[in-house]
Order: structure tokens, then C-alpha cells, then sequence
């Protein structure tokens, strides 16, 4: 809870802040700040011809008055530009167009490029660093939208929308490089914005010039780095008058080819040694009106041309991976409710009520399968029937984002153990997915308020389906989004019901889940103050709710945040989104100091410090920490950061995994990291994590995180990141058997435990050849080993309490380790928990683990015209699992070229038709 009190202020203190006032009022009249009238640029109407050929030799040019008069960001703020800019903006019916000429004193040896694929450069990829010009528009003029567009000299293109990367239109750009510095042309068709249907167009805009050799960025409407900024705050582009709004129509069908070369099992009457596959569709993309699409899709191919990074996951949540189906990552800013935002948190995640990789996922059944079958044929994805959706903002200040998504019942052919016969199962169900996102502005785009809803329905059709699947599952939304004060301070609010149904089996299993654990021993909570909380076998329905809400200082040097970020119980969004836990209450508090102007050491520097704490529903905090995080650039752009972590022992309900709540031993955690300067040709960085163990002698890490970039060309870069990670666990769960004479307080079951020492290497190589802007080759290839050795096997003396009883040393108990007669490898153990005592013997197998992999894959992408692009991928995987426990580099990577590889091989071509 938040409290406010009523503080007394002498007189004299009134009067020194009356006189600080006025100082700071007349500092602010001849300070530049984002207070300062707003710029404004005319755009001329097209006269003649302009050819996009990067020259600006056309006289179509003279026409629009020139933009001079850029100001610097970085390094030295608020001063003129050290370099000259000439910017012109002209339009016709069809397009606007943009020529800017960027003077350089040191005339093409000033000039600093690099070659690669789109939006590498703007995303700064692999420490890619570049001159550049870039130009942002707010179409809508709402205060809060940017539609991003830039080149380089080497004409590389960059855009991005609201931040989304993968927005991707289709426009003309053009640079050339000569004796004064460098040009850029731009033409960019009105049929790619989203704008008001008004005749005479008012946008917001910023520019932008990145001077790399210097290290220095310019901008047109300026603001200074301690201040909000955004689009609030840009200039204002007039003079554009269309008489006619731009229709749009784009098709883009597509075709594939999928060779997968893998070594099948002997006797598997499913799978060959070579597979082909075929497929063939196309999407479609209409402008409904100036301000609304449509993106349809028949038959979509979804598949990604990126492997998914190896990890070893012992807990009970799921991994869960980055959207990278051309189709979902389209316009997905139009769905978003914000996000989670913090200065410095841990272990909390947002609302995330979608997650699109459930749409087309790999059927759910599948793995029910692999036990009842020695062979089995299962899809690796869900067919998508169709998806479809409609995005954009309406004329009355509405932001709309509707999305809609069939897939396709899978069935999985199998041959049952025992049995030589094949038989068939519907492995996933009929689904249909529906998103729908509304958001409506006020007082010019300072307060946002937004609604969403989600649905999933399933048409179950057999026993397995009905008992493990959910039917249906629907999620409201409400979210405000508050600034004031010229955005100086914010509160954001994001809140949302849920709803499962379905057979009270499936029901049953959703109390069970690792995200709530209804059933364990000694849970007293039985409402969260709207539903209740009991567990309950024959339920048919699940309710919860969950909120997120913020109120923050953003502006100045002295800032702060308040955060609460709760999940009732019954909350449930997984049928769509990702959760993975629920039944919590979290706050955070954060003081965060900036000095963003440079001092005699450093350019730019950072400190936050704060906590954070986390109760269950049942009042038991399980969650909780001290931090303290400083970082600083110095003034030779290498920077450093570090933090500290001080996390106490704390309750936890979920170490048993569905038994009574014990305490898990807490940590504390120091991290430093180390960069140099991104423009060099070498690039370093290295992060080192320690963690030392709170309450035991048992736990510890210890993590290495070094990277090198090597840019010997402007056309070549090689990535080098390897990984080691040391770390040991004093409370990884091992199993739980039955046993009645237990205490009363762990219901008749024996949890046991053990010391889990983990080693994982792995290393990300990556290299980039970029022949021109819309020719590139990648590869990357990721190496994987992690072994695991279970050691000290132990069980909680009671319930909340972090006494343990480690089995060979107390109560008489004896641990005996069970090999294989023939080849002595450890097959499991036998462990006695009281000796003579009436105690169940109890045993398990060998938990140790060793873990290889080895993922790469290969992309030429080549775009052949605007809008179209051939892609040939090449994606190979090796897998392989011991269990000899100890890490040993030698035998382990050669153990991994041993192991059978997969590889697959793919052709993708598209074309692009528009008007």
C-alpha cells in the first residue's frame, strides 16, 4: 500500500525554493530543452522529374526550402551540429520524397559505412555502427507513433514502426558518396503510411544524422537526454495536400521447397532417410482505407529461417522463444498493451496474454504418443487453415488491432507397443484463435486507454483430448496509459480477468500445474477476493485476474519508480499467452540518478538503487531482493556497468513441485560487464556473474560471458560468443515417493533433494558477408554441452524451514549407489532415510545428465526487386544425451560430431505485386 503524509516546511525553506525556482526559470530560457517552440518544415509539391539515384541533381529540388539547422544529442548536447546539413522535402500524388546532402569537413574520408542487411545498421546487430540519416514521421500527428525511416552511405535501408522491426514497406532509396560527404535520396509511397484522410496533412517528424567518425548524433527538434522526448516533442512537417487518398493493394504469393535429411530409425515403417516436401500460397495486404489494413493469408507458410538456441531447463516453467513467422511479427505493436517497464527488476514477467507461437504450435498430444508407441508420425507443426487481420487507427483517434487464426486437427500415426499394426489419434484439435485490440487517445495522445480481448475454442473429439486440453479460454483486458506534466511523470496500468473451461479432468490438471499447485499440503488461501481458490475436483471452470501498474519520474536527473505486479491464483493465460506462475503480489521500488552530461572522466553515467519483495496470496514472502546498479561511458566510449544483488532466504511453495511450502536458501550476486568502443574494427565485451550461497556451503556460480566482433571490411563480420556457466544448486529437486511415515505436514510423500552441479559451454559464432544492401549470406552455428552431477541427497527436516536432513550422515539413514554388473556405470540409487526406523527404502534412477548439441544453420537472402526476395537456407542439428555426470570438453565435443545430424535444406521465393 502506498501511503502519503503531510510534511511541515519552515518559512525559510519556502523562500530558498521560491528563489531556486526562479533561478531555474531563467536557466530555462536560455537552455535548450524540449520546451523550445517545435521546428516546422514545408514540403514543396514535385515540379519535374526526380530520379532516386542518390545524385540530387534534378531541379525538381529547388523547390523546397532547405532544413539547416541541426543540434547535437552527443557528445557535446545542445551545441550546433559539427558537420552541415541540407534537407529537402518534396511530394506528389503518390509519394513523398526526401533528398539531404551531409556535408563532411574531411570531405569521403570523413564518411564511415558498413554493408549489411536491412535494419542491421539501425539495430545496431553485432556492433555494426555506420553514419547515417534517418527521418521519422507521426502520421497521425497523435504524439505517440513513429514510422522510421533511414539509409546509410552505403545504402543500406533501416525502418522500423513504433519500434517493430520487421515493419518492412516498400520504398525507394539511393546514396552516393563524393568529394563534399555524402547524399541520400528517398522516395516513399503514401501507400505504405497509415495517415488521416484530411486533404491538408499534418505530420509530426524528427530527423535524425548519426556522424560516425565523431561518435556524434544530431537531431532537428531537440531535446535533451535527460527528458522524455519522443514524438511528443518532435517538429511538425506541413504542406502536403492530397487531393485523393492512396488505395493499396499488395499480393505476395510465395513457393518452397523442404528437403529434411535425417537417419531414420531401423524398422520405422513412418520416416525415410530423405524427405521432400512442397508447398505453395500467398498473402494479401489491402489498404481499406488510408488508415486501415487487411493482411490476409491462404495456406501460410510460417516457417522461420532461425534456429532456436539451445538451453538446458530442470525447472518446472516453460522456455519460451522470440515470434519469427513473417505473418505474427507484421504490425504485432497494434496488439501490444505495453509491455512490462522497469529501471531495474528481476524474476517478474509482464501480463503476456498473447504469445503467437501457440498459433501453429506442435500438437499437444504428441508427446502422449511416444509412450504408448515404438514408432510414431507426428507433424512438427499445427496446419494453419488460415489467419487473417485488420490494423490500423480509425479517424476518430482509435487504434484497432483484430486478428483471427484456424488451425487444422492434426492426427499422428503410431504403431503401439507390442503390436505390429498402425494405428491413428487426433494429436491436436481443431482451434480457432481471436485477438481483438482497441485503444482510444486523449489530451493530445498524453493519456491512452485500451481494451483487449482473447479467445481460444478447441472442438474436442476424443478421451485424451477432453482430459488434457482445455475447450475453451477467454481473456479481458483493460490497460491506461498517463502522462502529465509534459511527460515528466507516468502511471500505467494494465489489468485482465481470465477464463478456462472445459472436462473437470483438464480443469483438474490446470489446479495441479506447476503455476499454482492448489493441491499442496497446508495451503490455507481459498479466495482471492473475486473467485474462489479451493481446490476443487470437479470444477469445470477456472477464474483469475491480474494487474500490472507503475507510476514513475521520467524526466530530469533524478528519477523513480513504483511498481505492482499481481497474478490471483486462478489466473490462467497459457492457452494463448505465457504465465508462468501465478498466485503472487510484487512491488518494486527504484531511485535512478543519470549525469548525461559529460565530467572530466566520463561521457555519460547511471545508478539505480531499490528493492523489491513478493508475497503469495497466502501472506508468505517468497520473493525479495537488494539492488544496486551503476554504469558509466568514459570518454574514450568504453563503458563499464556492474550490479549487486542481495537476495535473503525466502519461502517457497513450488521447491516441492506440488508439496508443502519450505524455505530455499538465498543468494547473494555481483555482475560486472566491460565493452569497448563498437566503432573499432575489434570489438570486446566481456560479462562475468558471481553468486555466493546464503545459509548453506553448498550453492555457488560462477558465469563468463565473453564476445568479440571482428569487422575486417565493411562487407565482412565475425561474431565470436562463447559461454561458461558453473553453477551449483544445494535444493534441485530430484523425485517424490509415497511414504506414510513421513511427518503429518508432507501428507505421506518424501521429497527428495540433491546437489546439482551444473557445467554448460556453448558458443555462438556468427559471420555476415553482405555482397550489396539486397544481396547477404549469414551463418551461424551454436555448439552445446552441459553435464549434470547429483550429489548430497537430503529431504526437508519440516515444512517452512530450511533444515534439511542430508540422507548417509543423519538419522541413521544410508545411501547406496546401484551399478550395471557388466559395465559398473551408475544406474541409480537406493536410499534408506532411517535406517532400522520403519521408513519406506526408497530408490530412483541416475539423475545425471550430459546434454550435446550442436545448432547452425545458413541463410542467403537475396531481393531480387522491391518487395520481393529468394531465400536458401541450409539448417543442420545434432542431439545427443549420456549421463556420465562430469564435464570433459575432449570427450563430449567429439562424442557430438559423432552424433547423427539432421539436415534440412529450403528454398523459399517470393514475389511482390502492388499498386
Amino acid at each position: 500500500m502506498l501511503l502519503r503524509r503531510s510534511i511541515a516546511v519552515p518559512s525559510f525553506t519556502i523562500v530558498a525554493l521560491l528563489l531556486l525556482s526562479s533561478a531555474r526559470s531563467q536557466a530555462q530560457q536560455t537552455t535548450k530543452s524540449q520546451n523550445d517552440p517545435r521546428p516546422v518544415a514545408q514540403a514543396a509539391l514535385r515540379q519535374g522529374e526526380v530520379s532516386v539515384d542518390g545524385r540530387l541533381d534534378e531541379t525538381a529540388w529547388a523547390a523546397a526550402t532547405p532544413i539547416t539547422e541541426l543540434t547535437q544529442s552527443t557528445p557535446e548536447e545542445g551545441k550546433p551540429a559539427s558537420q552541415k546539413t541540407e534537407i529537402r522535402i518534396l511530394y506528389d500524388a503518390a509519394a513523398l520524397y526526401i533528398g539531404a546532402r551531409m556535408y563532411d569537413s574531411l570531405g569521403a574520408r570523413g564518411v564511415r559505412s558498413a554493408l549489411a542487411r536491412r535494419d542491421q545498421v539501425m539495430n545496431g546487430d553485432n556492433n555494426l555502427t555506420s553514419d547515417r540519416i534517418s527521418f521519422v514521421f507521426d502520421t497521425f500527428r497523435d504524439k505517440n507513433s513513429r514510422s522510421w525511416f533511414e539509409l546509410n552511405p552505403d545504402g543500406v535501408k533501416g525502418d522500423h514502426q513504433n519500434g517493430d522491426p520487421s515493419y518492412d514497406p516498400v520504398w525507394e532509396g539511393a546514396t552516393k558518396i563524393d568529394s563534399l560527404g555524402w547524399t541520400a535520396e528517398f522516395r516513399i509511397p503514401f501507400s505504405q503510411l497509415r495517415f488521416s484522410r484530411a486533404s491538408d496533412q499534418v505530420w509530426g517528424m524528427q530527423i535524425w544524422r548519426n556522424i560516425d567518425r565523431r561518435n556524434e548524433q544530431d537531431m532537428w527538434a531537440f531535446w535533451r537526454n535527460n527528458e522524455y522526448g519522443g514524438p511528443a516533442y518532435f517538429g511538425t512537417l506541413e504542406g502536403i495536400k492530397l487531393s485523393s487518398q492512396p488505395r493499396q493493394m499488395e499480393i505476395v504469393p510465395y513457393a518452397t521447397t523442404r528437403s529434411k535429411l535425417e537417419r531414420a530409425r531401423p524398422g520405422d515403417p513412418f520416416h525415410s532417410n530423405t524427405e521432400m516436401t512442397y508447398r505453395a500460397g500467398g498473402d494479401v495486404k489491402v489498404n481499406l482505407t488510408s488508415n486501415l489494413t487487411l493482411d490476409a493469408t491462404v495456406n501460410p507458410d510460417f516457417g522461420q529461417v532461425e534456429v532456436d538456441p539451445a538451453v538446458v531447463n530442470l525447472s518446472v516453467f516453460e522456455t519460451t522463444f522470440n515470434e519469427k513467422r513473417p505473418f505474427f511479427v507484421s504490425n504485432s505493436q497494434y496488439f501490444s498493451t505495453g509491455g512490462f517497464s522497469c529501471y531495474f527488476c528481476s524474476n517478474v514477467s509482464s501480463l503476456s496474454l498473447i504469445y503467437t507461437r501457440r498459433i501453429g504450435r506442435s500438437p499437444q498430444l504428441a508427446g502422449l504418443l511416444s509412450g504408448r508407441s515404438d514408432f510414431m508420425d507426428a507433424a512438427d507443426a499445427t496446419t494453419i487453415l488460415g489467419a487473417g487481420k485488420v490494423t490500423g487507427r480509425t479517424s476518430n483517434g482509435i487504434t484497432v488491432g483484430v486478428m483471427d487464426a484456424l488451425t487444422n486437427r492434426e492426427r499422428a500415426r503410431f504403431r503401439p507397443v507390442g503390436i505390429a499394426t498402425d494405428s491413428t489419434l487426433e494429436v491436436e484439435p481443431l482451434t480457432n484463435y481471436f485477438i481483438g485490440r482497441l485503444r482510444k487517445d486523449f489530451r493530445g495522445g498524453s493519456t491512452r486507454v485500451g481494451t483487449i480481448t482473447t479467445m481460444v475454442n478447441r472442438n474436442l473429439s476424443n478421451p485424451d483430448e477432453v482430459a488434457r486440453l482445455r475447450s475453451n479460454a477467454q481473456a479481458v483486458g483493460l490497460d491506461l496509459d498517463h502522462h502529465w506534466a509534459n511527460r515528466a511523470y507516468a502511471f500505467n496500468v494494465q489489468s485482465a480477468l481470465t477464463h478456462i473451461g472445459g472436462d473437470t479432468a483438464a480443469i483438474r490438471r490446470a489446479q495441479f500445474s506447476s503455476a499454482r499447485y492448489y493441491q499442496r499440503p497446508g495451503r490455507t488461501e481459498t479466495t482471492d477476493g473475486l473467485f474462489s481458490t479451493t481446490f476443487d475436483p470437479t470444477r469445470r471452470n477456472l477464474y483469475g485476474y491480474g494487474f500490472y501498474a507503475r507510476l514513475a519520474k521520467e524526466t530530469g536527473n533524478w528519477l523513480w519508480e513504483t511498481t505492482q505486479n499481481w497474478r490471483s491464483p486462478g489466473f490462467e493465460a497459457n492457452d494463448l499467452g505465457v504465465l508462468g506462475r501465478a498466485d503472487y503480489k510484487w512491488m518494486l521500488v527504484n531511485v535512478f540518478r543519470q549525469w548525461t552530461t559529460p565530467g572530466r572522466w566520463y561521457r555519460n553515467m547511471y545508478t539505480i538503487w531499490g528493492a523489491q519483495t513478493q508475497n503469495n496470496y497466502e501472506g508468505d514472502k517468497n520473493e525479495g531482493d537488494w539492488h544496486v546498479w551503476w554504469q558509466a561511458t568514459f570518454k574514450n566510449y568504453m563503458n563499464v556497468s556492474s550490479f549487486v544483488l542481495i537476495h535473503p532466504s525466502l519461502y517457497d511453495e513450488r521447491l516441492t513441485r506440488g508439496g508443502p511450502t519450505v524455505i530455499r536458501y538465498g543468494y547473494n550476486m555481483l555482475s560486472t560487464n566491460f565493452g569497448t568502443d563498437s566503432r573499432k574494427r575489434i570489438v570486446g565485451n566481456v560479462q562475468v556473474q558471481y553468486i555466493t550461497a546464503r545459509d548453506n556451503t553448498e550453492g555457488g556460480r560462477v558465469a563468463y560471458y565473453p564476445s568479440l566482433t571482428f569487422k575486417p571490411s565493411s562487407r565482412l563480420l565475425l561474431n565470436l560468443s562463447p559461454s561458461l556457466d558453473l553453477d551449483n544448486t544445494a535444493q534441485q529437486y530430484v523425485t517424490a515417493v509415497s511414504d506414510p511415515t513421513v511427518a503429518p505436514q508432507f501428507a505421506g510423500t518424501r521429497y527428495v533433494f540433491g546437489r546439482l552441479q551444473q557445467k554448460t559451454f556453448s558458443m555462438d559464432t556468427r559471420v555476415n558477408m553482405t555482397f550489396t544492401p539486397t544481396l547477404t549470406l549469414e551463418m551461424f552455428a551454436q555448439p552445446f554441452l552441459a553435464s549434470g552431477k547429483y550429489t548430497s541427497f537430503k529431504e526437508f527436516a519440516e515444512v517452512k524451514s530450511r533444515q534439511m536432513y542430508l540422507f548417509g550422515r543423519d538419522n541413521g539413514s544410508t545411501v547406496v549407489a546401484e551399478t550395471d554388473p557388466q559395465t559398473g556405470k551408475l544406474t541409480g540409487y537406493r536410499i534408506d532415510p532411517d535406517g532400522p526406523g520403519p521408513a519406506t527404502e526408497l530408490t530412483f534412477g541416475n539423475p545425471d545428465f550430459n546434454l550435446r548439441a550442436l545448432r547452425g544453420t545458413g541463410v542467403l537472402r537475396w531481393e531480387y526487386r522491391p518487395g520481393s526476395t529468394m531465400y536458401f537456407v541450409w539448417t543442420q542439428e545434432r542431439n545427443g544425451f549420456d549421463q556420465f555426470g562430469n564435464f570433459n570438453f575432449s570427450r563430449d565435443r567429439s562424442a557430438l560430431f559423432r552424433d547423427r545430424p539432421t539436415n534440412v535444406f529450403q528454398i523459399k521465393g517470393t514475389y511482390w505485386i502492388g499498386r
